[in-house]
């Protein structure tokens, strides 16, 4: 069974009696490679593959801010603050498992909010090619679903769920699917507050 989020609503993660939450487990898939359009379309540049990241911003209760993605290899940590860690980097989209980004759910309390996106960092921002899917997973509950179904955006960057500590036992979850121009962008719209520079893999 799984839930599938609708966009404005909540859901919320809460830990069970006598034990935490786990881990939460956010993981990102799509189609590395967009259905064939013809002659017109790879001229357009259609046929090339996309190469999409899974990153998040966090805000820990201690009022430190970060980002934890592939660029910059900023890859995080789950055994030390943020308590979050991106798996790898799927340059392709071929890998099955896609990419996974892990929080430890039973550091709640020092975790005020967890903003997950995807970006494209090669490839035209073709979003309804790549068919993304993000689903969330938690020990002893339904999968979260959350498709990303708003697809008339050329910007690189897709706002994709947002986590918020409740009281230090719950996470409340909102779908986003909401499309920035870039990380500075995404940052603004949500009051980050951090500075940001280009970057590299």
């Amino acid at each position: 069974m799984a839930i599938s989020l609708e966009k404005g609503k909540k859901v919320n993660l809460q830990k069970k009696e006598r034990t935490g939450l786990g881990e939460i487990l956010v993981n990102l898939n799509w189609n590395s490679r967009p259905r064939n359009q013809g002659f017109f379309a790879s001229l357009m540049g259609g046929g090339k593959g996309i190469d999409l990241d899974l990153g998040c911003l966090y805000e820990l209760k201690n009022g430190r801010k970060g980002a934890v993605q592939a660029l910059g290899n900023a890859f995080g940590s789950l055994k030390e603050p943020p308590y979050i860690a991106l798996d790898g980097d799927d340059r392709t989209g071929a890998v099955t498992t896609g990419e996974n980004l892990r929080i430890d759910g039973n550091r709640i309390a020092e975790i005020r909010r967890v903003l997950v996106y995807t970006f494209i960092y090669e490839g035209v921002a073709n979003w309804q090619q790549a068919d993304a899917t993000v689903t969330i997973r938690y020990p002893g509950a339904e999968d979260l679903i959350v498709k990303m179904d708003s697809f008339n955006s050329s910007d690189i960057m897709c706002g994709l769920v947002l986590l918020e500590n409740v009281n230090d036992e719950t996470f409340s979850v909102e779908k986003i699917v909401q499309f920035y121009k870039g990380h500075g962008a995404l940052d603004q719209a949500f009051h980050w507050g951090m500075r940001w520079k280009a970057g590299r893999k």
